[in-house]
């Protein structure tokens, strides 16, 4: 994958925001050529409703430094993320959003610190300019995240950040059904750290990360990289078993004393419905991993191109 004449490759998924691709890319060229005398832009476009494509096409067409993918279908931004990384070819691959809100500008900052030692350096967005409800359903996310996979998530971090190409191999080498990029450059590991970066207003379009894709995402990640909610599972069995014999040494107490003459029917459908919910919850969880091994075993791949600009097949 590497290419010691390319010294950056930019990735960057678009979906719905096409009257920004011109703008991002003329200050991704005036950054890119003050500190390397080499690179390569990748679009990917992940099945935009909007002509992302055309505009795509014409800027390729310019400029041979830019290279376009163009999804079959919508995928997902990590699963186009994740394309442009097959096709990547410099030493130091950018990821970065196409709406303007990771700046340009802030590549010279992640890839000086980057030159200091580390393989990976992410973007912190000390300001976080979104709206109320994206920030608090972030939050929420990666509360839930870092809870049930055991490890520290930081909602200010996301994807726009810098990695050596080794890290990217490495990336490339999983064989996960699912790809969510930031926790599989975590789990790779490497030499990381994290800096400020400036983080600026969207003017183009809006989310595609609605509340139900949210929580779908988040079923899908912590399904993925964690075994948690097996193990809470059987904690909440046993913890329910240990209320249960309590109960029982009760109740009997209370019976041979003369207190009480027959056991109850309340008491008798509530353990039912307690139960019988819990049972079934727990069988559901672990149906959901079975439904997790099924995809992967089907060995799908994790995305189809329909076009390529500017791209040779390795």
């Amino acid at each position: 994958m590497s290419d010691n004449a390319i010294v950056f490759s930019v990735i960057t998924p678009v979906y719905g925001c096409s009257t920004s691709l011109y703008e991002l890319y003329l200050r991704l060229v005036s950054t890119l050529q003050s500190i390397a005398s080499s690179f390569e832009i990748i679009f990917v476009n992940d099945y935009s409703p909007d002509n992302a494509w055309h505009v795509i096409t014409d800027i390729s067409r310019k400029d041979r430094r830019v290279k376009g993918i163009n999804l079959s279908r919508n995928f997902g931004q990590h699963y186009a993320i994740y394309a442009g990384l097959t096709y990547a070819k410099g030493k130091w691959i950018i990821i970065m959003d196409c709406d303007l809100q990771d700046q340009p500008e802030e590549i010279s900052k992640l890839y000086y610190k980057a030159l200091e030692g580390f393989d990976v350096v992410y973007g912190c967005r000390k300001n976080r300019r979104d709206g109320f409800l994206k920030v608090f359903l972030s939050k929420l996310f990666y509360k839930l995240f870092g809870y049930l996979t055991d490890t520290k998530q930081d909602s200010r971090i996301a994807n726009f950040g810098i990695y050596n190409s080794k890290v990217i191999e490495a990336v490339l080498s999983m064989g996960d059904c699912l790809r969510y990029f930031p926790t599989m450059v975590r789990w790779v590991g490497f030499n990381q750290t994290i800096i400020d970066i400036e983080h600026a207003e969207r003017t183009d379009g809006k989310s595609s990360y609605s509340f139900k894709k949210l929580l779908r995402l988040s079923l899908d990640v912590i399904l993925a990289f964690s075994e948690k909610p097996l193990r809470l599972t059987v904690k909440l069995g046993l913890s329910i078993s240990f209320l249960a014999l309590c109960s029982i040494i009760v109740f009997l107490v209370l019976y041979f004393s003369g207190i009480i003459q027959v056991i109850g029917y309340t008491s008798l459908i509530i353990s039912i419905w307690l139960l019988s919910g819990i049972i079934i919850f727990v069988i559901g969880i672990v149906g959901l991993y079975v439904g997790k091994t099924f995809e992967n075993v089907k060995k799908r791949p994790a995305f189809i191109v329909r076009d390529k600009l500017n791209i040779e097949d390795n």
